[in-house]
This record gives C-alpha cells, structure tokens and sequence, in this order.
C-alpha cells in the first residue's frame, strides 16, 4: 500500500461526512467468496430470476443448494473490516452505509441504517402472495420436508448458493407458502438478472447526494447496482476513493485507488481517525 494514498484517504476519512459502498470484498475474511476473479470475471455462474421462476425444477435445485449452503453461510460472523466500518460510522466518520451484500454481517458488527441495495438472506418472501417469513421458519420446515436429505459441498457463494451435483438433489422436496400454497417461495434478495426495487435505488442516491465524499470498499463494480453511484459522485464533483483488491470498472472515475486487503486498511484507519485499535462490535451494536 502506497502510504502517500494512504495519508490521503485518512485524511479524507478524518473530515467526516463519507458515504460508504460495500461490495463482496467485505465478507471474505468471513468465509464467504466473492464472485469474480481478479481480471473481474464471474467465478461462478448463480442462478438468473428468470430461471427461478422458470420452472419448479429449477427452484427445487435452487432450494437444495440454498438449503445446504444456508447452515454454512449463517455461520459466518463479521471480521475486522466490518467492524471497522461499525466503529467509523459510530464514530462520525461514515455517515450513510450502503451495501450490496446480503449476509447481514454489517448489522451483526454494530452498523446502524444499512442500505441493502440487493436485499437480505435472513427473509424470505412469496411471490404469489408477498407474505413474509423468517429465513430459520423455512429451513426448519424444510429440514421437516426433507429429513434424509445430507448434501454437501466444499462451495459456499456470496449470496449462500453452493454447487451441488444433480444426482444430490434428486429427491429433495421443495415446500410451500403457509398462506397461499405457492412453491415461489424466494429469499428476499436481488437474483442476477432482477433489479432493485426504486425507493431504495433512490434512497441510495440521497445518501450519496448529501455526501462530502463516497469510499468504496470491496467491490468490482461490475455491474450498474453499484457503479451508478460511483457515476453520481463524480458528476456532483465528490472526491470518489476506492479500497479492493484488483481493478474495478469504476477506476476511472475515482480521485484515489488503494489496491490492499481491507483488514490491512480500515482497521488502521480506526486506530488513526479514532486513537483505538478496538473493534468490539458487542460495545457497537449497543
């Protein structure tokens, strides 16, 4: 890390006022993979929306692989860039925090009014009725649905799919919405191929509007859910900073790159804007 962009992105971080984005990037020291290579292409190919609702095929392969990586992906607890990020928005420096992740895992470090742009694993919502239920409620009746059922894979993906060969979920059973008898039932987050709802993109738009400046953590920008903002800070003239491993599609428009690990940067930045090195997400989410 060049220390000279180092100085300018805690200077930067020091004035306050920074809107943050975070990318898939945050969540690998948990344990969860991001989906792209360094050269920012997709390692892995998840599920489309328009496949999902396809047929009922397709969702009870979805399910089986959901239902297998949900034990692993619920696992996974903040690590130090989460906490970092707590600490910094406890601390004044961060105001809005919007994500693109969907593991819950800034609110776990002690986040406060986290912008979910692509929604959040832990709800689940029919798409025939709009009912809603917690993530736990159907693993449960799916465990009850499929008491045999012991699939497993060494893969875990950011959004808690895992691969699974067709032969493992040949007799997997899917289950139905309590209220209306559907099988559409999904978990509440933005497939490849869906898009974010309005009031949110908007609600996401007026954090960075109100912003000094927006830092980017941990995301590719490869896709327009996140790069739009990247655009919107540029255009209103906002110093754009972006902290990731690799290249990203958003480099261009950004007034400080910082190619590191997060865990090598936020922490550091705590130590420095705060004078402490403590990252005590139970004292945070207090």
């Amino acid at each position: 890390m060049d220390e000279r962009d180092y100085r300018a992105l805690r200077d930067l971080v020091a004035a306050g006022g920074v809107t943050v984005l975070t990318g898939a990037g945050m969540s690998t020291a948990s344990g969860i993979p991001d989906y792209r290579g360094p050269d920012g292409s997709r390692r892995v190919q998840p599920m489309q929306y328009a496949e999902f609702l396809g047929s009922a095929e397709n969702r009870r392969q979805y399910w089986a692989r959901s239902y297998v990586g949900w034990a692993r992906f619920r696992a996974a607890g903040p690590n130090d860039a989460h906490r970092a990020v707590a600490a910094l928005q406890h601390g004044g420096q961060f105001e809005e925090l919007i994500t693109q992740n969907v593991d819950g895992l800034h609110q776990s470090a002690g986040s406060r009014d986290v912008i979910e742009l692509h929604g959040n694993l832990n709800e689940i919502v029919c798409l025939n009725c709009e009912e809603r239920f917690e993530r736990g409620e159907v693993h449960r009746w799916i465990s009850e649905a499929n008491p045999g059922f012991t699939a497993d894979s060494e893969e875990i993906r950011p959004d808690g799919d895992i691969v699974l060969a067709a032969q493992d979920f040949a007799d997997f059973r899917l289950v139905r919405c309590v209220t209306c008898g559907s099988d559409l039932l999904k978990p509440d987050v933005v497939f490849f191929g869906g898009s974010v709802a309005k009031p949110l993109v908007q609600q996401a738009y007026a954090a960075v509007e109100s912003a000094d400046a927006l830092l980017v953590l941990g995301s590719s920008l490869q896709v327009m859910s996140g790069l739009r903002f990247v655009k919107r800070a540029h255009a209103l003239g906002l110093p754009v900073a972006l902290v990731t491993r690799w290249p990203t599609r958003g480099d261009e428009w950004a007034s400080l790159r910082i190619d590191s690990l997060l865990q090598d940067v936020l922490p550091r930045l705590v130590a420095d804007c705060l004078g402490s090195d403590r990252l005590d997400s139970d004292s945070l989410a207090t």
